[in-house]
């Protein structure tokens, strides 16, 4: 319950500093980016707040599809990245585009998986046949809010900025991933296959436990108007 009031605190902190009136106070000056990494493709919007602070809010999104084998189960999936940042950036050295950011992420990055078909599944333990399983499927989820840290070059709304690079740099915590599964075949029902089921989540789970770490790594063109 405490972190979840802390994740709204930050939230509503930092919109309200996008959003008030008085954040076009210091500078008033505005700028676009284009830029793709990690979290997809998007776009944002930086805000001078003072001669070193910006707050920016943007959009990315992008769906990739792949294939990963775990617990000898191959699994086809696809990843589909959404998330909105809002974040704060501050310029410690004077005409020096070097930025410290944090804030928080609008996550909702997730990912979809159905079992490839095959003739046995191993599932906490146990083999089942196809027969049984019919259609393995499942998804990862992460925390709908998480916290980002990271550091970057260039300033959007500098004094000498017109076309300019950005270059971002940082991790989003996104908590412990939740992995879902489920069966479509006559076995789904089965006590003792739940069981066994929650068994291969947990492994799952620990498996991909290092996704509570996603990295950021992007590049884009910013222009300011």
């Amino acid at each position: 319950m405490k972190k979840r009031v802390m994740k709204r605190a930050v939230l509503v902190s930092l919109l309200s500093v996008c959003l008030s009136p008085s954040a076009f106070a210091d500078t008033g000056d505005v700028a676009g980016t284009l830029k793709g990494g990690t979290l997809g493709l998007g776009a944002e919007v930086t805000i001078g707040l003072t001669s070193s602070i910006n707050a920016r809010a943007g959009f990315n999104a992008l769906n990739y599809d792949g294939s990963k084998t775990e617990s000898d189960i191959k699994y086809d999936y696809t990843l589909k990245l959404q998330s909105i940042p809002l974040l704060l950036d501050w310029h410690p050295f004077d005409e020096s585009g070097f930025r410290l950011s944090s804030g928080a992420v609008i996550n909702r990055n997730k990912v979809n998986a159905t079992g490839a078909p095959q003739g046995t599944y191993t599932i906490g333990g146990t083999s089942y046949t196809a027969a049984q399983i019919a259609t393995l499927s499942g998804d990862v989820t992460f925390n709908n809010v998480a916290p980002y840290a990271g550091i970057g070059w260039g300033n959007a709304v500098g004094p000498d900025s017109g076309l300019s690079i950005a270059l971002d740099l940082g991790v989003v915590f996104q908590g412990t991933p939740n992995v879902s599964l489920a069966a479509s075949g006559p076995i789904a029902t089965d006590a003792t296959f739940k069981t066994n089921l929650a068994k291969e989540i947990t492994d799952l789970e620990s498996n991909i436990k290092s996704l509570k770490y996603y990295p950021v790594i992007s590049l884009g063109l910013a222009y300011k108007f």
